[in-house]
C-alpha cells in the first residue's frame, strides 16, 4: 500500500513539473513573440519599412507611435513604469542628450553596435547610438559663388558675405548643435565673434527651415547658407539641374559638423533584449541601406556606402567631436546666440 502511495505521488510530481515546465515554455515564447513598442519623431514613411525589415527577418512585431519630440519625451516621463514605449527613436544629438538626461534610456553593451557604428556617433555610456548621418554644411548657389571663397563655418562672418548670407532661425535644435560643436572646438569667445559675424552678414530674418534658405539662394535673396545635406538631397531628386551645390565646410580644420538620428532601449522597457535586437538590426547592414534610400541620409555604419546620389557630392572628413557634446553645450550655446542677436 505505501509503494502505491509514493507510486501516485510520484507521478503526480511529475505531472506537475510537465505542466509547470510548459507553462514556462509557454512563458518564455510569449514574452520573445511580444511586440516591441517605438515612440518615434520620425515620420511613419521613414520608419515603418526598417520596423517590416525587422519583422520579416525575426518574426518579432513593432508597433510605433509618431509625435513631437519634447511631447514623446514628456509622455514618457509620465508613463514611468507603465509606458509602453521599449525605445525611443528621434533626430539630432542634442534631443536624444536631453531625453537621456531625463533618465529615459538605459545603458546597452553590444559588440554588434561598437562594430557597425563610430564611437563618435554613440553616447560614451551606451544610452543611445546613432543610426544614420546628415552633414550640416555650406550650400551655394553655383550662378554667384565661386567655391573657391568657401573655407569654414567660420569664414561666413566674414565680411565679404556682407547681406548674401542665410540662416535657419537659432531655435531650431540643429542650429544650437552645430554652435555647441564651434564653441567645443573654438571656445566661448571665439564662437561669439562668429555668431556677430554671422548676423551682420544676413540678407534676412532666419528662416524657420533649411528649404527656406535654399528657396531664398535661388530666389537671389542671398548666395550662401548653412543647411542639412539630405535637405539638399530631396531637392536634388526633384530638380537634377538646381543652380545649389554643397561645400564641405571645414576640410582643414575640424571636419563639416555632422548629426544624426538615433535612438536608445527605454528605462523601462518591458522587452529590452529583443529591443536590444531591434537596435542592433538598425545598425546592420540590411537597414542602414534602407536608411540610405529613403531619406539621402548617409549611413551611419562605414560598413557600407552612400546612395548613388549623394556619392557625386563627394567624399568628405566627418567633425569627430563625441556629439553627446552637442547636448552638453546646447545651454551654452542658445545664451551665446541669444546675445549676439542669433534670432
Amino acid at each position: 500500500m505505501e509503494y502505491q502511495v509514493n507510486k501516485k505521488v510520484s507521478i503526480l510530481s511529475i505531472l506537475i513539473i510537465a505542466i509547470l515546465s510548459t507553462s514556462f515554455s509557454t512563458a518564455v515564447l510569449a514574452a520573445s513573440d511580444e511586440p516591441l513598442t517605438v515612440y518615434s519623431t520620425r515620420k511613419e514613411n521613414l520608419i515603418k519599412p526598417l520596423f517590416d525589415a525587422f519583422t520579416n527577418k525575426t518574426g518579432i512585431e513593432v508597433r510605433y507611435l509618431t509625435g513631437k519630440g519634447g511631447a514623446l519625451i514628456e509622455r514618457i516621463k509620465l508613463e514611468g513604469k507603465r509606458t509602453k514605449a521599449d525605445m525611443f527613436m528621434t533626430v539630432d544629438a542634442g534631443n536624444l542628450w536631453y531625453a537621456a538626461s531625463q533618465n529615459l534610456f538605459q545603458p546597452v553593451e553590444s559588440e554588434v553596435l561598437v562594430n557597425n557604428i563610430p564611437s563618435h556617433l554613440r553616447d560614451p555610456e551606451g544610452l543611445w547610438t546613432g543610426l544614420s548621418v546628415r552633414a550640416r554644411t555650406i550650400i551655394y548657389s553655383t550662378d554667384r559663388v565661386n567655391p573657391e571663397e568657401l573655407s569654414t563655418y567660420q569664414d561666413l562672418a566674414n565680411s565679404k558675405w556682407k547681406g548674401r548670407l542665410c540662416l535657419r532661425t537659432s531655435k531650431k535644435v540643429y542650429s544650437k548643435s552645430l554652435v555647441a560643436s564651434l564653441i567645443h572646438h573654438d571656445g566661448v569667445e571665439n564662437t561669439s565673434e562668429v555668431v556677430k559675424g554671422w548676423v551682420r552678414n544676413l540678407a534676412a530674418t532666419p528662416h524657420a527651415e533649411d528649404n527656406y534658405v535654399m528657396s531664398a539662394i535661388l530666389a537671389g535673396q542671398c548666395d550662401v547658407g548653412i543647411v542639412n545635406s539630405y535637405y539638399f538631397g530631396r531637392l536634388q531628386t526633384r530638380e537634377p539641374n538646381v543652380a545649389l551645390k554643397l561645400f564641405w565646410a571645414n576640410q582643414d580644420s575640424t571636419g563639416t559638423h555632422v548629426n544624426i538620428s538615433g535612438a536608445g532601449v527605454t528605462r523601462y522597457s518591458k522587452n529590452p533584449e529583443n529591443s536590444l535586437k531591434l537596435l542592433e538590426f538598425l545598425s546592420s547592414i540590411e537597414a542602414q541601406k534602407i536608411y540610405v534610400g529613403l531619406n539621402k541620409e548617409y549611413p551611419a555604419s562605414q560598413k557600407i556606402k552612400a546612395d548613388n546620389l549623394i556619392t557625386l557630392w563627394g567624399d568628405f572628413n566627418q567633425d569627430k567631436m563625441n556629439l553627446s557634446v552637442a547636448g552638453k553645450k546646447q545651454a551654452e550655446s542658445v545664451a551665446l546666440m541669444q546675445r549676439e542677436g542669433y534670432k
